[in-house]
């Protein structure tokens, strides 16, 4: 919104002489140096230390190899950025003159004209000066230095007498992530990460706007606004939202005045897969005797939405309510899509957000290891739909409580909830991830060897920020239809009884634990808000960012994007327990990533089937800050590994799961739309080459928003022989769309796999078809460039025509099948 905004305002400033406009000093010449070296280098704006750095070829690619190794040198050293700046007269002669640093990260004094006029401590608060006094006609300085925040931590814990979990960097209110994670490298930035301008302003400015339901139903909906005005001086101004305006005398400095806007037979904003998200876009504008002075746009969607906790026979639901309906939530949990957050422009959220919804995704946390994303992150949201569980960007720690950081942080709370709470897409704040867990769970008490005092004391300041400070500061903000807070994520840890039967769980048994994927099955959470398997990227990431020579498992450069300690040898423990082992290099990146899509396939549909018990699951993660091995379902450059794939199928509306119990296998149909679906089930067992052994028609009736068996087939119908070479074809076709599923009896490993011959037709040049004559399973495409393709990964049955589209044509097409990797 704020980017949308600035250029609009420009456009009105110098098009009609208006009192409010901007002056970017983002694109001036700045410089940066190491501290006392005399040397200037230059920089780019916003920026961080590291990208400048490699700019001006000072460094090596800090993606590249092992360089990340070579440059931790870099969060140690103190940096100073400067820039000088042509001041008009005629700018000069504005009545106010504010310098806005958007984001500075992340211990930065300021000086305007040799004059010291700020100290930041916090890269994700907005930080404003009045900066008038200061400036001058004609050529201004401008010149920022950034302390080491490693130093800045590292001297805060220091104070304390115990050690707190992670060290200095829970003292630094910077992303947490920067400072190395299990999927992450340790670049700990420093910069002008956000952009930096001139405000110019002179009788009254809008500092802030919100609004709340007054009424929402079917005829009208009543939105209350209230405005944020400051003015210099007692003065009457009109307020205009729409076609609709008010007259208001205001006072001296910050007035709040309210308006109301009624918008009749209103349409509602839902959810991806449930509606339309509907938005209303709104302009509000604040003139004196028809001068214009300021205004702010915004796009509105009217929603209602609930967190349902109830008591129940197993203990206590979690679900939301959206518009009064039940909505299960599918999606994943999201994570800065770069290791230096200004490399990220707002196609990169959008891409985000729409892969996300082509996946038929309808909810992405919002990582508390991470940043507050950009305004273009929810916008992409509230356009398609997607809901936003929003963390409060705390992880996998304690923190301190003393009076300077929790102020500290109260004022990152409001600068956030202004900025982001008129986003339909935003269902839920949680205060932190993982942090109550831990506390509880993973025996920090023991490892530093607190006393009672010690833990109490711990325990004491953790209530008084995310118990305390937080939700009043959000009850301050946000109207009663806005405010849902949630204070920690998870609110059980996984090892725990209570954590499968109340709240949110994150769910590790399975990589963590090493347990089979089978478990996902067993262990159900009413929300399931974490959970993972790693895959691999394919070839042409990796060779991106590590040499040819060092593609293999031994090499320094492959193990280093590889961040979890075991992380190689858990995917091959697990491969060896599902499929053939490859031996081929290019064949193992290929299976480990059936092995991530497999696993979680049978997580999402075993929480899918358990709905209503169950009613959400965000698999970890989306997406990847570096080119890496992780849990990502993309890779850090936007492509599909194949669990995305999967994921896809996975989170269709209408979902046909098969689940084996002792003596039968059960077909159960999940239905998350709003409609009754009527059709024809129909249930083959064929063999590999397309015999057809069994089969079963019968008309069926889904209801809506709602799961059930409607098929089970005894395990004695089936010969053991028949198990390793043929599958279960279920089809389901409604008035809609036809929706099918494959099953197969045992394990890939033991599948009697017989090499296929696949035939390719080319329709057009953007669309082929693929034909085979025995079963092709996990059927590949990789073409060259940046190609993205509508299916892949997929089986294809004898006799049966296949259909895939390319993004743009392609000279030549490769194909592997799992057969492949067999031999």
């Amino acid at each position: 919104m704020f980017k949308k905004i600035t250029l609009f305002l420009i456009f009105i400033c110098y098009s009609v002489s208006a009192q409010t406009s901007y002056r970017n000093l983002s694109t001036e010449n700045w410089t940066f140096n190491k501290q006392h070296e005399v040397q200037k280098h230059k920089a780019t704006i916003p920026g961080t230390i590291h990208t400048d750095l490699f700019q001006n070829q000072l460094i090596p690619d800090p993606f590249f190899g092992a360089n990340e190794k070579q440059l931790q040198w870099i969060e140690n050293e103190n940096w100073e950025y400067e820039t000088h700046f042509i001041l008009s007269e005629s700018e000069l002669k504005n009545q106010n003159i504010d310098l806005e640093f958007v984001g500075l990260d992340t211990y930065a004094t300021v000086f305007l004209n040799g004059k010291q006029v700020l100290e930041a401590n916090n890269m994700f608060r907005k930080w404003t000066i009045s900066a008038k006094n200061y400036l001058k006609k004609g050529k201004n300085h401008l010149k920022v230095v950034f302390h080491s925040a490693v130093q800045k931590g590292k001297e805060e814990a220091s104070k304390l007498p115990y050690t707190l979990p992670e060290k200095e960097r829970i003292f630094v209110r910077k992303a947490q992530y920067q400072f190395g994670w299990d999927w992450g490298p340790r670049f700990v930035t420093a910069g002008i990460w956000k952009k930096v301008q001139l405000k110019f302003w002179n009788s009254a400015k809008i500092e802030n706007i919100k609004y709340s339901q007054i009424e929402l139903n079917d005829k009208k909906a009543i939105l209350e606004f209230t405005t944020e005005i400051y003015v210099s001086k007692v003065k009457t101004i009109q307020l205009k939202i729409n076609d609709k305006s008010q007259t208001f005398n205001l006072k001296k400095g910050k007035n709040r005045i309210q308006m109301q806007y009624e918008i009749t037979n209103p349409k509602l904003w839902w959810c991806n897969g449930l509606g339309d998200p509907n938005l209303y876009p709104f302009t509000v504008e604040i003139s004196q005797k028809n001068q214009f002075l300021d205004t702010i746009k915004l796009d509105i969607g009217l929603r209602t939405i609930e967190l349902i906790q109830e008591r129940d026979q197993a203990g206590k639901s979690f679900y939301f309510k959206l518009n009064g309906k039940s909505v299960f939530m599918k999606g994943a949990n999201v994570v800065p899509p770069d290791s230096f957050l200004p490399r990220i422009s707002d196609s990169t959220y959008f891409s985000l957000v729409e892969n996300a919804k082509k996946a038929n995704m309808n909810m992405l946390r919002v990582w508390g290891g991470g940043v507050y994303f950009d305004d273009a992150f929810y916008e992409a949201c509230d356009a398609n739909g997607i809901l936003v569980w929003q963390d409060f960007m705390f992880a996998c720690s304690m923190y301190p409580g003393d009076e300077k950081f929790v102020e500290n942080v109260k004022q990152e709370v409001i600068d956030n909830i202004n900025r982001l709470q008129n986003h339909p897409s935003i269902a839920i704040w949680c205060g932190n991830n993982e942090n109550d867990e831990g506390w509880h769970n993973w025996g920090w008490q023991k490892q530093f060897n607190y006393s009672k005092a010690d833990s109490t004391q711990i325990w004491n300041e953790y209530k008084k920020v995310f118990h305390e400070m937080i939700p009043k500061t959000l009850d301050s903000l946000l109207p009663k239809e806005k405010n849902i807070y949630w204070s920690s994520s998870p609110s059980k840890g996984w090892g725990r009884k209570e954590s499968l039967t109340q709240g949110d769980v994150h769910y590790w048994g399975v990589w963590w634990g090493k347990e089979p994927f089978e478990m996902y099955e067993k262990k159900v959470g009413r929300f399931v808000s974490e959970y993972g398997f790693q895959g691999m990227p394919s070839l042409e990431t990796l060779q991106k960012v590590v040499a040819v020579e060092d593609l293999n498992f031994t090499s320094e450069a492959f193990k280093n994007h590889q961040k979890h300690p075991i992380g190689y040898e858990t995917i091959n423990e697990y491969m060896e327990r599902d499929f053939v082992v490859p031996k081929d290099f290019e064949d193992y990146l290929y299976v480990s990533q059936l092995l991530q899509a497999r696993g979680m396939k049978i997580a999402i549909e075993a929480h899918r089937r358990a709905k209503p018990y169950c009613m959400g699951t965000l698999f970890w993660q989306l997406n990847d800050c570096w080119p890496v091995t992780s849990w990502s379902s993309l890779d850090y450059y936007g492509n599909w590994k194949a669990f995305h794939y999967q994921a896809k199928k996975s989170y269709e509306n209408l979902l046909i799961s098969v689940q084996e119990e002792n003596d039968s296998y059960k077909i159960c149909i999940v239905n998350d739309d709003l409609q009754t679906i009527s059709g024809n089930l129909e249930i083959q067992n064929i063999d590999f080459k397309g015999k057809l052994l069994f089969s079963k028609s019968l008309k069926i009736v889904v209801k809506p928003n709602s799961r059930g068996s409607y098929f089970t087939l005894l395990k004695t119908a089936i010969s053991e022989v028949d198990l390793k070479k043929s599958l279960l074809n279920i089809i389901f076709i409604s008035e809609k769309k036809l929706t099918s599923t494959a099953f197969y009896f045992v394990k890939p490993k033991a599948l009697a796999l017989e090499k296929p011959t696949i035939a390719i037709k080319k329709i057009d040049d953007l669309t082929i078809e693929v034909t085979t004559d025995v079963l092709a399973k996990n059927v590949y495409f990789s073409t060259e460039g940046n190609n993205h393709i509508s299916d892949n990964y997929f089986d294809i049955l004898p006799n049966q025509v296949y259909r895939i589209n390319l993004s743009k044509p392609s000279k030549e097409i490769r194909i592997k099948s799992l057969f492949d990797t067999f031999n």
